[in-house]
């Protein structure tokens, strides 16, 4: 019972951490509490020990008795502080407002995650928090005291918050810069790459085994609740299966949206598995209304690529900006070829199935990342051309020639595509791209020519 009762909250508290994470609440409200804290602290610690007051210069705080002084330096210090979180707030959401509609609704959630703004909220926060909590301690009755120390420090606090708010201002600049963004995107999901698959790609791979087959005895559980898988907790699967000497095979992959009753995984044996049990395996899924980067490497792509779409649509018409996609998508499928893939099938002990699901490999990342691009771009050649060396380039970074010879075949798409919708010398300038690309993926060397 306690057990089964400690489980529970572990998985809710694994919950609440992941939905929190990467939000506007979690690291501003511990900067707000840790200022708040020191200001109630250090205004009590000056009221036992009056002498650590003298470390303050007379000439920064003259009037040492006077409560008077230290309550109109507080509460002047907390007004102001919650004026310019007001302008902060209307920053950040003019920033995202602007982000939304220029480049991609989906970029909202790399700007939540954003520490420098979080760190800003949080330290303007903490400023209110801290000359809140002190101005108690200044009073009049029953005898006058000023807390010297805790107003030195609220006059530092908001002499650093003018430099802060600079800082932010600059920051804010760079961050609706779309090279910014597509660059941070990138590199968040490049993290992501390395949390999933660690290990550098093998030349020689042993062939994956057949996929396993259905038993008399297998049952199939549905989500119980709508949303998309944004965190598939692999080991706990691994383990549960173990315990009840099951097998499961995950049905939906992460970052894809499940409705309440679909059948979410397959389970051997499952006559033996009660209800209880069966909400075990479902507890190990997180849903969420948005997909997240946590294990969604495609998320990140398609982040990258809607900018890039809107970028070369009609009413945009902006094809410097979808080039530098292309070359941060180009610099993902690289990082992605050069690691071995997760693995799809976990045995535990070795050579008895436990888990199977299924990851994006290479060719569905390729998909993701080039597929709607080269149709939208058909009439760009200045696009289709930074596509094909986009392919070129991966194909020099590639050792395994079915997947060179893979990258050839799409090249020949994007140059089909173009045939009806550009001129001769347009058309010519691809092609000769195109010969470049296939002498890569023949020999990888000749990259460096």
């Amino acid at each position: 019972m306690l057990s089964t009762l400690a489980e529970r909250l572990f998985l809710s508290g694994r919950y609440v951490l992941y939905t929190l994470r990467g939000g506007f609440l979690v690291r501003p409200l511990i900067i707000a509490l840790a200022l708040g804290s020191v200001g109630a602290v250090l205004s009590g610690l000056e009221e036992v020990f009056p002498r650590i007051s003298s470390v303050v210069p007379t000439t920064l705080f003259p009037s040492r008795s006077d409560a008077q002084v230290a309550q109109v330096v507080l509460s002047t210090i907390a007004t102001s502080m919650m004026t310019v979180v007001s302008i902060v707030f209307a920053i950040l959401l003019m920033t995202l407002t602007l982000a939304s509609m220029q480049f991609s609704p989906r970029i909202v959630v790399s700007f939540a995650r954003d520490r420098l703004t979080q760190q800003t909220l949080g330290i303007f926060l903490g400023t209110f928090s801290y000359c809140v909590a002190a101005l108690p301690a200044a009073r009049m009755v029953p005898h006058p005291f000023a807390p010297v120390l805790t107003v030195a420090g609220a006059m530092v606090l908001a002499a650093a918050c003018v430099g802060w708010l600079l800082v932010f201002i600059h920051h804010i600049s760079q961050a609706i810069s779309v090279n910014h963004i597509v660059d941070r995107i990138a590199t968040e999901t490049l993290y992501v790459i390395d949390e999933m698959m660690p290990e550098p790609r093998r030349l020689h791979r042993l062939p994956e085994a057949d996929p396993p087959v259905a038993d008399r005895e297998e049952i199939v559980v549905g989500a119980v609740s709508s949303g998309y898988i944004r965190f598939v907790d692999v080991r706990r699967l691994v383990v549960l299966a173990r315990s009840y000497g099951v097998r499961v095979i995950v049905l939906r992959r992460v970052g894809q949206f499940v409705s309440s009753g679909v059948p979410l995984m397959s389970i051997s044996r499952g006559s033996r598995l009660s209800g209880p049990r069966r909400n075990e395996f479902l507890a190990a899924f997180n849903f969420g209304p948005t997909r997240t980067l946590q294990q969604d490497v495609e998320f990140g792509v398609l982040q990258i690529v809607d900018i890039a779409l809107k970028a070369i649509s009609p009413a945009v018409n902006d094809p410097s900006t979808a080039i530098n996609c292309i070359d941060q998508l180009s610099r993902i499928v690289i990082h992605f070829a050069s690691r071995d893939e997760a693995p799809g099938r976990l045995y535990d002990p070795p050579g008895v199935l436990r888990v199977s699901l299924a990851w994006p490999d290479f060719g569905r990342l390729m998909d993701a990342a080039f597929d709607q691009i080269r149709l939208y771009a058909r009439g760009d050649v200045a696009v289709s051309l930074r596509l094909l060396r986009a392919l070129t380039d991966i194909a020099a970074a590639l050792a395994d020639p079915t997947l060179r010879a893979d990258l050839v075949e799409r090249g020949q798409r994007i140059v089909t595509g173009c045939a009806d919708r550009l001129e001769a010398r347009e058309l010519g300038m691809l092609r000769d791209r195109m010969s470049g690309l296939e002498k890569v993926a023949s020999n990888p060397l000749a990259a460096q020519d």
